[in-house]
């Protein structure tokens, strides 16, 4: 079962519901009783994206329609925006989207999922795949309007020596899932997955991954961070594998959140499943709220409570952003999470 399903046969029995056990949390067919009918095309010239100063190249989806294959070719060295983009209220779509990266190639993926009106469902599925020795680095920035529903699956493919980071940003929508599934083959590869999620009124984000380690001498290193306010729900569910026979894997895990309101709510599922030997694994998990010490500390010297609220919620998510290897993609997510405390960046 599955968004993308539902929308496709127009069937709401399609839809995840909480007996799916990684979907419990994200409950889709408690709240969606009828599919809206397809999104219509839309020739509107779009405002800016997030990464337009940045991208030599730009590849556009909206309402589901734009190309479905992006390649680079093998030793080539690219930056490429991909923005999808629904401009449909009450209505819905699916969207599809195949990259490449061949052998030796670099590629800065600057990925936004970006929504203008109320309603809308959407469902969006990307295959990656990286060839031996290239390097991938995505940086995605989910913009869906509050009164939207979203899903989204990333499925990476990793050749033996290929470097994959990955940093997701989102404030959340009414409902929404942001997944990540990586096939890692060990033999030298490395993984770097974060996320950041920053929720208030009653916005839900759910971030999920699952990184298979299929071989030995693999790396992954991850690390997210959340805040919710109001009624937001913020959900990680983050699975690390080492499968039989992946041998010397390093592989690291951490989510931390606060918490701003006794409405709030946070749902972490970390897990690790070892079925190999000679293993470095670990996870950590915390949930709390803003120091308090802090927070007096910062009064005492004259800043407002709020703008000191703003500043040690920055610093505490901060850390998400300084893991960003582009220089520009990282301006652009720290301005990103300044705008919304209110700070200067």
């Amino acid at each position: 079962m599955s968004l993308g399903r539902a929308i496709a046969e127009r069937n709401p029995a399609e839809l995840p519901s909480r007996r799916d056990e990684d979907r419990r949390w994200t409950d889709l067919r408690g709240l969606i009783r009828e599919i809206p009918p397809a999104s219509p095309a839309n020739d509107d010239r779009l405002p800016l994206g997030p990464f337009h100063a940045l991208a030599g190249e730009e590849v556009v989806i909206i309402n589901g329609r734009g190309p479905g294959l992006v390649e680079v070719a093998a030793g080539e060295d690219r930056t490429i925006a991909v923005r999808f983009h629904s401009t449909a209220g009450a209505g819905s779509h699916t969207a599809e989207l195949a990259i490449s990266v061949g052998d030796g190639a670099s590629l800065t993926l600057l990925e936004s999922h970006e929504g203008v009106s109320a309603g809308y469902i959407t469902a969006c599925a990307i295959e990656i795949g990286v060839g031996e020795r290239a390097k991938v680095e995505r940086i995605v920035i989910a913009s869906d309007h509050a009164d939207s529903v979203g899903a989204s699956i990333a499925r990476v493919a990793l050749g033996a020596g290929a470097h994959f980071a990955q940093t997701t940003l989102t404030t959340g929508a009414r409902r929404q899932r942001l997944e990540t599934r990586v096939s890692h083959p060990g033999h030298g590869a490395a993984v770097r997955l974060d996320g950041l999620y920053l929720l208030s009124d009653r916005r839900h984000a759910d971030l999920t991954t699952v990184v298979t380690h299929q071989g030995v001498d693999g790396v992954t290193d991850q690390l997210t961070k959340g805040v919710a306010d109001d009624q937001g729900r913020g959900v990680f569910q983050g699975r690390i594998v080492v499968a039989p026979g992946a041998d010397r894997t390093a592989a690291k895990m951490g989510h931390h959140a606060l918490i701003l309101s006794d409405r709030a709510e946070i749902d972490a599922k970390p897990e690790l499943e070892i079925f190999a030997d000679d293993v470095a694994c670990a996870h950590g998990n915390t949930v709390g709220a803003l120091d308090e010490e802090a927070l007096f500390y910062a009064r005492q010297r004259g800043i407002p409570e709020p703008e000191a609220r703003a500043l040690l919620m920055g610093a505490f998510l901060g850390e998400v952003l300084d893991r960003v290897e582009h220089e520009g993609a990282r301006d652009v997510a720290r301005t990103w999470l300044a705008q919304r405390l209110g700070v200067e960046a």
